[in-house]
């Protein structure tokens, strides 16, 4: 995440504070979780999401610094930057040298910070010093509740669990309640469980867990993604018909009326209509920024163009640069 600036907030409760001032983010995958309605998330996003998390711990972790509380609330959507960002570094701490004594949010807790925690409790030492091992394991049950759509506090925490966690996962992927399932999602699979080794020098690393054949599966968002994740780029759907898209002069004079309606939120940088496959007949709308495309979303869902109602979803700017229109989204 973006740090703005710093500044001291001298009227607080309870003294003086530093405050952190940092970029404007849009949904959390704790949000993403709640409108998955217990189904989970899609391949597509969990990839997405696990690649730019690992990415973001793999540079924390080579400058040497724990994230410490890596959780749903705490990766967020940059519609700008199309990527899942990390936020609150509260109990981040440079490894070797760990100044706070409980780490880590209830659910997402490394054994080895649960047990630093009992002690500490008791006021006693650990023997063991966390790493950024911790944030692995935080990662690995972000992207098992992704999956499964399941909160797992109570799993995580159960004798079984700690008894025998594999078999845990291997049921919740063969799980025909699980909208996922019907996916080869074997190496996502055994991504996490790299993730959720009980012993710390076991977890996979970050870089290690980039690697993953995982993430060399390409797949494609589905519509409820492109509706939840804001990007520049906006797609309007059910607006043409193909006698639209045959007769040159009605194609034209349906353009500039999409074009003159569409800046009424914002300059549009480019607007695409494909005459054939894949896209065909879709509007592909670019405005300068994310806050102009989400406005537009906003106003044009289910307005009524040449008798039609319009459906408007959002379209990852990155495909759209390269000319890659997405075919199976439903």
């Amino acid at each position: 995440v973006t740090l703005y600036g710093v500044f001291t907030n001298h009227y607080s409760a309870n003294g003086p504070s530093r405050c952190l001032l940092l970029e404007l983010l849009d949904i959390s995958v704790s949000e993403l979780l709640l409108h998955s309605s217990n189904q989970g998330c899609s391949m597509w996003m969990i990839q997405h999401c696990a690649r730019d998390v690992l990415e973001a711990l793999a540079f924390l972790h080579h400058k040497g610094y724990v994230h410490a509380d890596l959780k749903p609330r705490n990766i967020l959507w940059s519609a700008e930057e199309e990527c899942f960002k990390l936020i609150d570094f509260g109990l981040s701490f440079k490894e070797g040298n760990q100044d706070v004594k409980y780490i880590q949010t209830d659910g997402y807790r490394a054994p080895e910070a649960e047990l630093q925690n009992c002690l500490a409790q008791a006021g006693l030492q650990s023997e063991t010093e966390c790493t950024s091992a911790v944030d692995l394991w935080s990662l690995g049950i972000v992207l098992l509740e992704m999956f499964s759509g399941m909160k797992l506090k109570h799993t995580v925490q159960s004798q079984e669990w700690r008894t025998n966690s594999s078999a845990i996962i291997d049921r919740i992927f063969a799980s025909e309640g699980v909208v996922n399932s019907a996916i080869p999602a074997y190496h996502l699979r055994d991504l996490i469980k790299s993730m959720l080794h009980c012993d710390q020098e076991k977890r996979a690393s970050a870089e290690k867990a980039l690697c993953s054949p995982f993430f060399s599966i390409p797949f494609a968002p589905h519509i409820e993604d492109l509706v939840m994740l804001p990007t520049p780029v906006l797609r309007l759907l059910n607006v043409l018909s193909d006698a639209s898209l045959q007769c040159e002069e009605e194609y034209e004079d349906i353009l500039e009326d999409i074009r003159e309606e569409c800046q009424k939120y914002g300059p549009v940088v480019s607007l695409l209509i494909p005459k054939e496959n894949p896209g065909k007949g879709q509007v592909f709308v670019e405005y300068a920024n994310a806050g102009d495309s989400k406005a537009a979303q906003k106003m044009l869902t289910g307005k009524i163009f040449d008798g039609k109602f319009v459906v408007a979803t959002f379209y990852p700017l990155s495909a759209y640069k390269r000319g890659y229109l997405y075919q199976n989204l439903l």
